[in-house]
């Protein structure tokens, strides 16, 4: 996740549309569809995880449930506390997909939720975890300043680093645009921080299901929106691991949620990931989770 810093000096230029950047800084943060790309060709792969949610299939740690309802790391993050599944908790399943919301409690606090596809980072970790391949989520985003939904990868091997991917970011003070970003994090700092910015209409993610996705391969790593390629980068050798997936709507990051009105609703149709029939089977756990 991006500095408050960071995302500040990112959004206020984005915002303003940029007047008097260069070349180089529009190329850094503004994102289009890429030019001359290739179409996304699934032909070739084969489903290995998949949960539409028509039922609700979430722990609070695990193991034994697709998912549990906090980070593998024992860390919420952002200014709602992710509760646990239950009668009064943040999700519900059924035959129109997940609804994760957001609400503010009597005591003026906020809770809200975060699946993921694995228990606890380490040896005896368990769950859903997968060596490159297209892994994606299709959803309808909350509307509101100070919302911040995401789906984003980890890697699965912490020995040296942190591999994470986020597919995608959305902060709701600023729906002009979503960040996608890559971080190798070591000893608490981000070495890599590749990011880009793509910008949208007002409404897009709001009032409609899009898709969001990521093609991990041995040599590039393409990033989709509605499976047009927006992005597409080297693959960083930290991400030759498998990864595990993580879903959630967090509030905050950095901007204020006085103005947030509860309740807050991400909608999810489907989350899935795709394995390359094509390329050696690399390490992948939990297919007895796909279905």
């Amino acid at each position: 996740m991006l500095k408050k810093s960071d995302r500040m000096s990112v959004f206020l230029a984005f915002g303003r549309h940029l007047p008097r950047a260069s070349a180089l800084v529009l190329g850094w943060i503004l994102s289009t569809v890429a030019v001359g790309a290739a179409p996304l060709d699934l032909t070739d792969f084969v489903v290995t995880f998949e949960d539409d949610f028509r039922y609700l299939d979430v722990s609070a740690d695990g193991p034994g449930t697709r998912w549990t309802a906090h980070t593998p790391w024992n860390g919420d993050f952002g200014d709602a506390r992710f509760a646990n599944p239950g009668p009064l908790g943040p999700f519900a399943a059924g035959p129109d997909g997940l609804t994760i919301t957001a609400r503010k409690g009597e005591d003026g606090r906020w809770h809200s939720g975060l699946l993921c596809s694995v228990d606890k980072d380490g040896p005896k970790q368990t769950g859903f975890s997968q060596q490159y391949g297209y892994f994606e989520i299709r959803t309808q985003l909350p509307d509101g300043p100070g919302v911040w939904p995401a789906f984003w990868l980890v890697g699965k091997n912490k020995e040296k680093s942190s591999a994470e991917i986020d597919v995608f970011e959305y902060y709701g003070a600023f729906p002009k645009g979503f960040h996608t970003v890559q971080h190798i994090w070591e000893n608490g700092k981000d070495r890599l921080g590749l990011q880009r910015l793509t910008e949208v209409e007002a409404g897009f993610f709001t009032s409609k299901f899009n898709t969001f996705g990521v093609l991990i391969a041995p040599d590039r790593t393409r990033f989709y929106l509605n499976r047009e390629e927006i992005w597409d980068t080297p693959t960083q050798p930290e991400y030759h691991q498998p990864m595990y997936v993580l879903l959630n709507l967090a509030l905050g990051g950095g901007w204020p949620i006085k103005d947030l009105k509860s309740p807050a609703v991400m909608k999810v149709d489907y989350v899935r990931v795709w394995r390359d029939k094509r390329l050696p089977l690399g390490p992948t756990s939990g297919p007895e989770l796909a279905r």
